[in-house]
């Protein structure tokens, strides 16, 4: 049973996570939706649970982490 409030599209891009001003953790999309993503990255551990991300040519977004594993995180977009 899908949980999420609009379907997600399968993709693979690259985008990055915006930490600061200075800090970027580039990372692979795995899908995303109006309302969110699944990120992939090296490692979830320092990642913070509020971030700005941004994908290819659209401007960066704030998101909140949902979910997380070693290697993948979940997003909603706010």
């Amino acid at each position: 049973m899908e949980r999420r409030p609009s379907p997600r599209k399968r993709v693979l891009k690259s985008g990055k996570i915006i930490l600061g001003k200075k800090h970027v953790i580039p990372c692979g999309v795995r899908n995303v939706s109006e309302a969110g993503a699944c990120l992939e990255v090296q490692g979830t551990f320092a990642i913070p649970t509020e971030f700005s991300f941004a994908m290819y040519a659209h401007p960066p977004r704030t998101c909140k982490i949902v979910w997380r594993d070693d290697s993948r995180i979940g997003v909603v977009f706010t």
